[in-house]
């Protein structure tokens, strides 16, 4: 991919800002539709497998039906779906019903916004600045998603473990498709063996195959090596999240994983090797 704009020039930023914001709103789209459509896919394969009428449910997909309020199910107007705007013309709510917009929606487009404007800032309109749209696109969306129905949808993981393999190649990458490849074998079967060690000891099943696939996406960007650094720096604000919600909630409830996981990935991904040599002289070597 040539170079558009390079770094620095406000053309970038303007493309950047633009098409973070249009990306964050149809992010918005994919929080709120992608769980429920695997769950009507979910249905109909538990029915056609125990022998049972498949019901015939409306068509439901990322197109459709169009944009509507949930609460008064008023189609919404496009001047009223204009990212970033329309929520604070609005004040929130909902033009015909009143109800209240969840906040979410808003802060969806407005990290996109800035950090893909940011990005086309530092990096200008090149490959470079294209996977890291991509890939933060598909963190935003599974952060949510995971901290609303504790999923982790293969569509989304599975995109970002492809993303990692073939960015590996482009020869822009700081690591090699070798180290990519390994780096992605290694994340997935170290949370499969804590599954499993952890389901022996206890009968229960502390983690979840998404977050097996999402690590190995995320190996396949930071490589082996950093993987540490991953499930450390995920594990640690887990357990004093974990301890926080167990405290207030006065009970332990389960609590999705992958949005720390995440967390620690970008950690490991942009301070990872700074982190371990810091380690390493701390401990003599």
């Amino acid at each position: 991919m040539e170079t558009l704009y390079a770094a620095g020039q406000w053309p970038a930023v303007l493309i950047g800002i633009l098409l973070g914001a249009c990306v964050g709103s149809f992010l918005n789209v994919v929080i709120v539709r992608l769980p429920k459509q695997l769950q009507q896919q979910w249905q109909r394969e538990c029915a056609e497998l125990n022998g049972q009428p498949v019901k015939e449910l409306d068509r439901y997909n990322l197109a459709h039906p169009p944009s509507h309020c949930p609460q008064c199910q008023h189609r919404i107007a496009w001047y009223d779906n204009i990212p970033l705007l329309s929520y604070v013309v609005l004040m929130g709510r909902c033009r015909h019903c009143r109800d209240t917009i969840p906040v979410v929606y808003w802060l969806v487009e407005l990290l996109m916004t800035a950090v893909i404007g940011y990005a086309a800032w530092t990096l200008g309109i090149t490959l470079p600045w294209l996977v890291l749209l991509v890939a933060t696109a598909l963190l935003v969306a599974m952060v949510v998603i995971d901290a609303r129905h504790q999923l982790l949808p293969d569509q989304l993981t599975y995109c970002l473990l492809w993303l990692g393999l073939l960015w590996s190649i482009s020869g822009q990458s700081a690591i090699t498709p070798t180290t990519a490849l390994i780096g992605a074998a290694a994340g997935y079967l170290s949370l499969w063996l804590v599954y499993w060690a952890f389901k022996l000891l206890t009968g229960k099943e502390g983690l979840g195959y998404g977050d097996f696939k999402l690590l190995a996406a995320i190996g396949a960007f930071t490589g082996a090596t950093l993987l540490p650094v991953t499930i450390l720096a995920s594990s640690l604000v887990g357990i004093v999240v974990g301890v926080i919600a167990m405290l207030k909630r006065g009970y332990s409830a389960p609590i999705p994983f992958g949005p720390f996981l995440i967390g620690g990935g970008l950690i490991s991904y942009f301070y990872g090797n700074e982190l371990l040599l810091s380690y390493w002289q701390w401990i003599g070597f």
